[in-house]
């Protein structure tokens, strides 16, 4: 049996958790559940860090000691991993004064040991939000580009520093040669960059009790508290029993996933600890993007955030999980939106999943007297079941999640296929054969999406009477349907704004309607729509723009042209402004938190219910949102004024 050891990063606990959290820990259960499967001596391990400048003043404003403060939101990450059915086999917490203290002790020593440890005064700019200091290039307007909405301090103090500079060519080398492998491979390509720029930095290991009295006590110097990387990143040593020796059964690990934002962090300060300490490097680190919500940033103060405890709750954990695999491209920023979410559950789950195991058990019982035939595995299926299975494996070895469901739904889709072409109801002379290669393909099937949505793969495994998907099917075994594997959700977003389906387009030519004093005909990339905007502009103001349409609308005749749709414009006293946007033809127009469904076409009077306008600032806005084409927010001149 060959070990494989896991981790997320530690997310910090000043706050409860949001669903990129979820995203992490989905990602990295899926990647533990597959080599579980495959034989391998799996430790998944996830935890929490628990110091840090955030967390002290954030617990010190609410008026809650700073341990009872982490604690309940501990309590709270805990509660989404067992929502989303994560199978970790370690929680590592940073306060756990028995089992992470002594081993972060043990590496500072080590370090220290070594002579990479000093102290010095240092001035620079400190990010909360980050817990470090940023350079001054790094900064976009005076501001940390991860948490642009919080002051940067500029601090100056007498800190201890690890000499990180000291291994940058080692770890340069390393990544290079791939024996500290990143995927994919353009983040290896974005920290190398980084690398070549300026090199590894010494970097800031403590901070002064006076300013940080919540955290690990720098050995031998009670005035300082270790900062944030030598606590926090020493986890996946300490998580596996570091300094005890029993840490090696597990380490080196074999993948740390970790965000964009931690790439330069666990391929740059926490290789060279493990190079200054003398201890193997982890084998892989594995990358994963940002999420959106509904097309745009996740954002408390426009509110566009999604409680994952609160989704995992409504649809289950298989849902949530299946989406994530399905809808994003490891390495790339994705988007959640609920009405996407229900869509895939509904088409792919429910009515390709469900359904087949559904019928396939209905005719075992009907036709089989409620037992698996004995029959031989078509050939045909059984030949796609192999290349599928062939297929997957180089899929998750690649962390390629959303092209092994592609292969797995394609094999469902011909199994489905063959139920159809062979007719089984009307009893043909190979039943036997078609019950029993049904059977066997739904014990493929429980295999294959074992990783991805355990729930079910162990519920398909049940009602077929197994306990080992593994193995091929014996004749003779009893089955049993059960419950609907996968209820259809009914799924309506209550605001009528996701009924529209605004798109940009560009004009392409501008004519003149005879007898028509207001109005003009714009020729567009696909229609035509008449406006009546003769009276604001001229054909050369027009030619060429981008504009904004309602392209779901009825179309109407005016003036005997047909109208294809509607354009935007900010009205107010009279004074019209059309919405140009510099964004891409075709690039939908959503709001900030607003889920997009426009599957029908709306009235003129649906439209005029829905109150668009322009805020102080000349945002187009609807509801408090901002709307936005691509990553443009739009905007006109004209304030406080209506759209339509």
């Amino acid at each position: 049996m060959v070990k494989f050891y896991i981790t997320t990063t530690i997310p910090y606990a000043n706050a409860p958790p949001h669903i990129g959290h979820a995203l992490e820990f989905v990602q990295a259960d899926i990647i533990a559940r597959w080599n579980r499967i495959n034989g391998n001596d799996v430790f998944f391990l996830t935890g929490t860090d628990e110091h840090g400048t955030k967390i002290y003043q954030t617990a010190k404003r609410a008026n809650v000691p700073t341990q009872k403060f982490v604690d309940m939101n501990v309590k709270s990450f805990k509660e989404l991993l067992k929502l989303l059915n994560i199978s970790n086999d370690g929680f590592i917490r940073t306060t756990d004064k028995k089992n992470h203290w002594p081993g972060v002790l043990e590496i500072w020593k080590k370090l220290e040991k070594k002579g990479d440890i000093y102290k010095k005064k240092y001035s620079g700019y400190y990010c909360s939000g980050c817990e470090r200091f940023v350079t001054e290039k790094d900064l976009e307007g005076g501001k940390c580009p991860n948490h642009p909405t919080l002051d940067i301090e500029e601090i100056t103090e007498e800190n201890y520093f690890f000499k990180l500079s000291k291994y940058s060519s080692k770890i340069k080398k390393l990544i290079e040669t791939d024996k500290l492998e990143i995927y994919p491979k353009k983040w290896k390509n974005n920290f190398l960059g980084l690398i070549k720029e300026s090199g590894l930095l010494d970097t800031s290991f403590s901070r002064d009790i006076k300013h940080l009295p919540w955290g690990i006590p720098v050995p031998g110097d009670e005035k300082q508290v270790m900062y944030v990387w030598c606590d926090a990143l020493t986890n996946y040593l300490t998580g596996v029993g570091y300094p005890d020796k029993k840490y090696t059964k597990f380490w080196p690990a074999d993948v740390h996933l970790v965000g964009k934002d931690m790439l330069r962090f666990h391929t740059g300060i926490w290789p060279g600890m493990l190079l200054s300490a003398e201890l193997p490097l982890p084998k892989k680190v594995i990358v994963h993007g940002f999420l959106t919500i509904n097309g745009a940033k996740m954002s408390k103060s426009t509110g566009n955030i999604v409680d994952p405890i609160a989704i995992s709750r409504k649809y289950g954990a298989d849902a949530i999980r299946y989406f994530f695999a399905r809808n994003f491209v490891f390495g790339e920023d994705g988007d959640f939106s609920e009405n996407s979410l229900v869509e895939r559950y509904n088409t792919e789950l429910a009515n390709e999943l469900g359904n087949l195991l559904s019928r396939s058990l209905t005719m075992i019982e009907k036709y089989a007297n409620k037992a698996v035939p004995k029959g031989t595995f078509n050939k045909k299926l059984d030949s796609l079941a192999k290349k599928t299975l062939k297929n997957v494996e180089k899929n998750m070895k690649n962390s390629e999640f959303h092209i092994a469901l592609n292969n797995i739904w394609d094999f469902i889709a011909e199994v489905n296929k063959y139920i159809q072409d062979n007719k089984p109801w009307e009893k043909p002379k190979n039943l036997d054969e078609i019950l029993y290669s049904v059977a066997e393909s739904l014990r493929i099937i429980s295999y294959l999406t074992y990783a991805f949505i355990p729930e079910s793969s162990e519920e398909i495994a049940k009602q077929l009477g197994i306990k080992d998907v593994s193995k091929q099917i014996k004749p003779g075994t009893k089955v049993k349907k059960g419950e609907i594997l996968f209820k259809k959700i009914e799924y309506s977003a209550e605001d009528p704004f996701s009924d529209l389906d605004l798109k940009v387009v560009e004009i392409k030519s501008v004519e003149e309607i005879k007898g028509a004093d207001k109005l003009l005909k714009l020729k567009l990339n696909d229609r035509q729509i008449v406006a009546g905007i003769k009276k604001y502009y001229s054909k050369e103001d027009l030619l060429g723009k981008k504009i904004i349409i309602v392209a779901n609308l009825k179309p109407a005749k005016l003036c005997g042209e047909l109208s294809q749709g509607m354009l935007l414009a900010a009205e107010k006293k009279g004074n019209v402004e059309l919405i140009f946007t510099n964004a891409k033809v075709g690039e939908d127009v959503i709001a900030e938190n607003i889920d997009k469904k426009a599957k029908k076409e709306i009235t003129i009077e649906d439209f005029m219910k829905i109150k668009i306008k322009t805020d102080n600032e000349g945002n187009v806005i609807y509801n408090k949102s901002k709307l936005k084409a691509g990553k443009e927010f739009l905007k006109v001149n004209l304030k406080n004024a209506q759209v339509h």
